[in-house]
């Protein structure tokens, strides 16, 4: 009766009985109110004269917090492998992705509305743009994303994002607020924030969907305290620090989930949705952009229970800077400087110098940083921006822009990658004087960039 499968006392007594000990062998036993406890047994037989077993001699070790954290590291580890590989198959898609985009868009301005393939490269243009998103999903959840740190309010960008979140969820699915009155303020980037936020609404509303149709039963609920993890709640949650955080939960009358989807749901690709119905990177996200930013999360679900997702982010205080967003701007605007592009894949570098030559700017082009440095050892050249890619071989643009700085501390330099790496940011943090855009950039979006930083 105590053990949990009586197949295992039928094995242990084989075992011991042709051995006379057993020395580590893992039981799962119950406990009186019937949960599981995993115990390592190391015990020898005790014979009469006879030579027949009248006893087990021996001792039983509770592991079950031992094998919990040591399939929670697994599983950490796992993540990290896999986040690595995400990365790496990001980096490079965004090489080929600012090639495609970049392309489309080019012969897109060169087309008028009334052209018969106008709409051909329409349709590229926003495949391509899917593909994109998919890419910076990825980026997210290998914690690659580069980031720029704000003082932020929680509670004002779920407010913020009621509308967007109505919009998202059936009519018939209740939304319940419990947000603290007296929240700390983390140190975060609002749009990743949002980005958590969405994906664990949609999550939670496709949760409840596969679960019922009943509206009574609908429900979500969106919660935010202050709290302090302890030294207990660390030892028995791989991954937190031991401090004051705010906590941002997500609760559904959903699905629920068990231990075996649990164990996965956060992995990019992974999803119980029927194919064309997901990603599976929505809650990839999320678990890159927490971890990305020292936080922690974990879920509470069992099957037909609903789920509850709880997110630990290192709080920073009450101050609250506030939000000056730049305003879009539409046009193309070029000039006549002369701009060294540094930059190793043949077809970005093409795309990039072909699309900022029609805007009027003067091209010199480079394979990597030691070309570079070699260009410039030309005074002539009266060079005033470097647009370097991060990651080229013979020599990066982050040691690139080492040498440059301690012979011209004038000369502007936009730094631009597939991921961060750490190689011009750490941990995918943004400095305050660091120019950088990410790939696949945009015809629009590189012009602007270029032309902010000459101007100012």
């Amino acid at each position: 009766d105590l053990y949990y499968d009586s197949s295992s006392r039928d094995e242990y007594k084989n075992l011991i009985k042709r051995d006379g000990y057993v020395t580590d062998f893992e039981i799962v036993l119950k406990r009186k109110d019937g949960q599981k406890v995993v115990a390592h047994e190391t015990s020898r037989v005790i014979h009469d004269k006879n030579g027949n077993i009248i006893a087990y001699h021996g001792i039983l070790r509770d592991v079950t917090e031992k094998i919990k954290l040591q399939n929670q590291l697994l599983q950490v580890q796992k993540m990290d492998s896999i986040g690595l590989l995400a990365g790496g198959v990001a980096h490079d898609f965004n090489n080929i992705l600012t090639a495609i985009n970049g392309y489309a868009e080019l012969l897109s301005l060169k087309m008028k509305k009334t052209d018969p393939f106008y709409k051909t490269v329409q349709h590229i243009r926003r495949g391509g743009e899917r593909a994109s998103k998919l890419t910076s999903q990825l980026l997210a959840f290998s914690r690659k994303q580069v980031y720029q740190l704000k003082v932020v309010d929680v509670n004002s960008v779920i407010q913020n994002l009621d509308k967007m979140i109505n919009r998202l969820i059936d009519e018939d699915i209740k939304m319940d607020m419990k947000l603290s009155a007296d929240l700390y303020s983390i140190k975060a980037d609002p749009t990743q924030i949002e980005q958590v936020i969405v994906n664990l609404i949609i999550n939670a509303r496709d949760a409840i969907n596969e679960r019922t149709t009943k509206t009574k039963e609908k429900k979500i609920v969106i919660e935010t305290k202050n709290t302090y993890l302890d030294q207990e709640f660390v030892k028995n949650h791989l991954g937190s620090v031991e401090g004051a955080f705010v906590l941002l939960s997500v609760t559904d009358s959903g699905i629920g989930m068990n231990e075996a989807t649990r164990g996965k749901v956060f992995e990019p690709f992974f999803t119980t949705k029927e194919a064309g119905k997901g990603t599976g990177l929505g809650l990839a996200t999320v678990y890159g952009i927490v971890k990305q930013n020292k936080g922690s999360i974990y879920i509470k679900s069992q099957p037909q229970k609903g789920a509850t997702f709880e997110i630990y982010w290192p709080s920073e205080g009450t101050q609250i800077e506030e939000n000056n967003q730049e305003k879009d701007v539409d046009e193309l605007n070029g000039g006549r400087e002369t701009i060294l592009y540094v930059e190793d894949d043949y077809e970005v570098r093409a795309f990039t110098s072909e699309a900022l030559k029609s805007l009027g700017y003067y091209i010199i082009e480079a394979q990597n940083g030691k070309e570079a440095l070699s260009i410039l050892s030309n005074r002539t050249n009266h060079v005033k921006l470097i647009l370097t890619d991060l990651v080229m071989p013979e020599m990066g643009g982050k040691e690139l822009a080492e040498i440059i700085s301690k012979v011209d501390p004038n000369l502007k330099i936009l730094f631009t990658s597939g991921y961060s790496d750490n190689h011009v940011v750490q941990r995918g943090i943004l400095g305050k004087n660091m120019s950088f855009i990410q790939k696949p950039y945009t015809f629009q979006g590189i012009s602007q960039k270029i032309r902010t930083i000459l101007d100012n």
